[in-house]
């Protein structure tokens, strides 16, 4: 990853909820979200050793949401013990947890000011799943004036093929470099060398 020019970045950890890790709902994506916990931590312990903002947004559904019509089985449901951020990441109080009505943490959150109120001009954005909620906060991240980082050790989808795709897809992209995938330890080196 290049060396970005002088940046204060976010990092935006999407729908790491209860639910997801609830093995008795046999979910494909349960084994992967489990392997993205460590390098969240990571990731995490430096943002916030470095004062960096720290996001935790998540699902926060209703029952009789539109989205329920279609495939989708209703879960992470506003108010309940499974919309709530997985114990096994490191949350803190200084942290910000953002229930989204949607997939993407800027629609009808208040993000985005609460992100120009910091002065953040990067999102890096990790969680599940790289090819729905993650894609569609970091696309989001570019309609309002962001640069994205996906982070490609901090994602996870069902299926490795499916992350693995998505990466590829955005990897080179016309809005370089404004848009990235990078893993997070090169994201991390090239914030910590122009800082």
């Amino acid at each position: 990853m290049q060396n970005p020019s002088e940046e204060t970045p976010a990092l935006l950890i999407i729908d790491m909820v209860k639910d997801n890790f609830d093995e008795s709902r046999n979910l494909p994506i349960t084994p992967s979200a489990l392997a993205i916990i460590e390098p969240l931590n990571q990731l995490i312990k430096v943002f916030r050793g470095q004062g960096w903002p720290i996001v935790f947004s998540t699902d926060a559904f209703h029952e009789d949401d539109f989205i329920f019509t279609g495939r989708i089985h209703p879960h992470s449901l506003s108010g309940t013990e499974g919309a709530k951020v997985f114990e096994g990441l490191d949350m803190q109080e200084d942290d910000l947890w953002l229930p989204k009505p949607r997939f993407s943490a800027f629609f009808n959150t208040g993000l985005e000011n609460w992100l120009r109120e910091r002065g953040v001009s990067l999102c890096a954005v990790g969680g599940i799943s790289t090819n729905f909620c993650v894609l569609t906060t970091l696309l989001d991240a570019i309609c309002h004036d962001f640069k994205s980082v996906l982070l490609e050790d901090c994602s996870a989808a069902s299926s490795k093929q499916i992350h693995q795709r998505t990466l590829d897809s955005y990897r080179r992209n016309a809005l370089y470099p404004l848009l990235r995938v990078a893993k997070s330890t090169e994201l991390v080196s090239a914030l910590l060398r122009s800082s």
